[in-house]
């Protein structure tokens, strides 16, 4: 590996270290995130504390940071001979820093928000598929976590007839989603529990 692709991948996994969830809960005079309801920091905690509006800007500030890495690392990485691999490394840099944030203890979100904004990074049509999905388990059964967890299983199939299998960014979505699911472990065991919350419910200490 380059110092200069090891520079971008840094570059990004600092740019997902930056947790939105609490960035904005302070900026807005709010509760940290990691304070109540599943402790997560993430959109649909924030939703929790019944402010949609900083739900909002975290969902957008923790998408668009998995964007802009990638967005920037396919724009910049050919004037200094990054090819794709590197965009694909810096794409996982991203997601990790969103999930382990050098700024906040290593203890982030489960990345959903980053990973549709490294998708959208990715490739436009990947994106919408894997927004989509999520949206439609979101409206149909109201629970955030399984819509995470179908859509992220779903995101490698996709990027097999999207991007093919031999692209550097299908073995990504491979990763990511195996990072996604990781992530939502304790929710897993929920569902199967009856027990995890629905979109927009309310946390006990908001």
């Amino acid at each position: 590996m380059t110092t200069t692709a090891f520079a971008f991948i840094l570059a990004a996994y600092l740019i997902g270290s930056l947790s939105f969830a609490v960035i904005v809960s302070k900026a807005m005079g709010m509760a940290d995130p990691r304070s109540y309801g599943s402790g997560n920091p993430g959109a649909t905690n924030v939703l929790r504390s019944g402010r949609k509006l900083a739900a909002v800007l975290t969902l957008l500030g923790d998408g668009v940071k998995g964007w802009l890495a990638v967005a920037v690392a396919g724009w910049l990485g050919p004037r200094y001979g990054l090819g794709a691999q590197t965009v694909a490394l810096v794409a996982l840099a991203v997601l990790i820093g969103h999930m382990w944030p050098v700024f906040f203890g290593f203890k982030g979100g489960k990345g959903v928000a980053t990973a549709v904004g490294v998708l959208f990074g990715f490739n436009l049509l990947l994106a919408l598929a894997a927004a989509g999905t999520w949206l439609f388990m979101a409206v149909v059964v109201r629970i955030s976590s399984l819509s995470a967890l179908t859509a992220a299983v779903l995101v490698p199939v996709y990027a097999y007839f999207i991007v093919g299998p031999h692209d550097p960014r299908f073995g990504a979505c491979l990763v990511i989603a195996l990072l996604v699911l990781q992530r939502h472990k304790s929710n897993l065991v929920k569902l199967l529990s009856g027990q995890e919350g629905r979109i927009g419910e309310k946390a006990d200490r908001p």
